[in-house]
Parts: structure tokens; sequence; C-alpha cells
């Protein structure tokens, strides 16, 4: 995430903590990755002991919302489509929280949202 996201990017949002887990929209990198300072607060919960501001172990970046599709392409319906079978979101076992997405990959959602 470190140098492979820029400002100007597009991603997808995709909600796994809901039932059933879908892609929602799109949006775009605001803020290239940056040190998670959250992880050096002994009262927050995201506290890392190991990460310092010298050494970061957590990043995050600023997102802007671009887009929210008309209807929820859920992780179901991802699944039927043969443009991703190799999508890393759909591969066994993938629990990643940020993901790399292939253009092809981006373009058939958009496509499956009705969305440009």
């Amino acid at each position: 995430m470190r140098d492979d996201m820029q400002v100007g990017d597009r991603v997808l949002v995709y909600h796994s903590n809901a039932n059933p887990p879908a892609v929602v929209g799109t949006a775009k990198i605001a803020k290239e990755a940056y040190p998670d300072h959250t992880a050096w607060d002994v009262n927050n919960k995201h506290y890392d002991e190991k990460s310092t501001p010298e050494n970061p172990r957590w990043l995050m970046v600023d997102i802007q919302l671009e887009q929210i599709f008309d209807r929820e392409i859920s992780l179901s319906e991802l699944r039927e489509v043969a443009a991703l079978k190799d999508m890393e979101l759909l591969r066994k076992g993938s629990r990643l929280s940020v993901q790399p997405v292939r253009k092809s990959e981006f373009q058939q959602i958009l496509k499956l949202a009705g969305a440009s």
C-alpha cells in the first residue's frame, strides 16, 4: 500500500462486514499512505506496542467518495462472473483489507453496476 496507491487512483468501496458482503461504489485516493498514528495511542483499540513513529507498522490512506452504485454488487454475484475468476477478493482464504484490482476487473465491476 505504501507505494502502490497514488493520489487520484480510483478504488472500489467494498463492505466486507455487510450481509451480504458487496461492492457498493468507488472512491479516489485523496492522500497517499502515511503512518496510522492510532497505533501509538495506548488508549486506542488499534494500539500496537511494536509500532513507533520511527518504525510504523500500520499505514492508512485518505479516500474521497466518488460514486455510490445504484445497486450493490454482492460477493456471490462477483463469483459468477468469469472475467473476475482471478480477482484477489475471490480467492479462497484471501483476507487482506486492501487488495490490488486489475484495470479489467475494475471495469467489469463498473459494467455490472451500470456505472462509469
